[in-house]
């Protein structure tokens, strides 16, 4: 396929990522194809959001007329996803070449493209194409500059970095075997930075702040925070008790956290411990007298 007309894409899950990418692709120019959900009216639903498509509400063979099938189902999904679709191929298949050539791409950011393996045995080239990116329940995000980890078969992972292209976002090649590792490495700057947030959003409500005047304190600290990070990079940026030192500031807060739920007091102080790790110019030192004062 020539990288300067477009392509068809049939999307196989159109849940947030499913829907993004079939949006943002048709206003490109991307022919969309068979939409497939569990029910006509989610279907239905996500070729409005698209705004194009032919609604399913069960795989057909249909999803073979697209250059590329993305499949945008959970994770738990994806391997039977491609098994299903393997049944149809076979004797009286159109085309009569069956699937040899065509694209099929899954968003997973956890798994690699081996999740796609009963097409791959029947010559599909398959991979794995995951936006580093939160999709949140309304409105779908600007992936310009977003970057696109991609894995798989040669001619799969060309068409994953032309579609990260078109859409403004920046392709990086990794690993089959790195995958769960990376995946771990966003829930540190999305899920376990949402939980931090909310449990410091807590532990001031208990205090006597407003849930609004506690979330707004605490989410424009972060945000100072990363501001900082992409300005003065991650050490100049540091701030708090164990930047400076201040073992006893840290003894106080882990006496107080003995009062809320054991959760809180056991996530503050494995932050203080990964921090003294990543962020101390003398992590040995500054673990040795940390673990001290958490009597570790």
């Amino acid at each position: 396929m020539s990288s300067s007309r477009a392509s068809s894409l049939a999307i196989i899950g159109a849940g947030r990522v499913g829907r993004a990418l079939g949006k943002l692709l048709h206003r490109r120019g991307w022919r969309i194809g068979a939409v497939v959900t569990r029910s006509a009216s989610t279907a239905r639903a996500a070729v409005r959001a698209i705004g194009a498509g032919k609604p399913s509400a069960q795989l057909t063979p249909a999803v073979f007329s697209s250059d590329v099938i993305l499949v945008a189902t959970p994770d738990s999904s994806i391997a039977a996803t491609s098994a299903k679709l393997a049944h149809f191929v076979g004797p009286g298949f159109s085309p009569a070449s069956g699937i040899r050539g065509m694209i099929v791409l899954h968003t997973s950011g956890a798994i690699d493209s081996r999740a796609l393996a009963a097409l791959g045995r029947l010559g599909a080239s398959v991979g794995s194409m995951h936006p580093f990116q939160t999709f949140g329940a309304r409105g779908i995000p600007d992936l310009r500059g977003v970057t696109f980890t991609i894995e798989g078969d040669a001619p799969a992972v060309r068409m994953a970095r032309r579609i990260a292209r078109q859409l403004g976002g920046v392709p990086i090649q990794i690993p089959a075997a790195a995958k769960p590792a990376y995946h771990a490495a966003g829930g540190f700057a999305a899920a376990h930075v949402l939980a931090l947030v909310e449990g410091g959003t807590q532990l001031l409500v208990a205090l006597g702040f407003s849930r609004k005047q506690a979330q707004s304190g605490l989410a424009r600290m972060a945000r100072q925070v990363l501001d900082n990070l992409e300005t003065l990079g991650p050490r100049a940026s540091w701030t708090g008790p164990i930047s400076r030192g201040d073992f006893s500031t840290i003894a106080k807060h882990m006496a107080a956290l003995k009062k809320v739920a054991p959760e809180f007091r056991a996530a503050h102080a494995a932050m203080l411990l990964l921090s003294a790790r990543v962020l101390s110019a003398d992590p040995g030192a500054t673990l040795r007298r940390l673990k001290r004062v958490l009597n570790m």
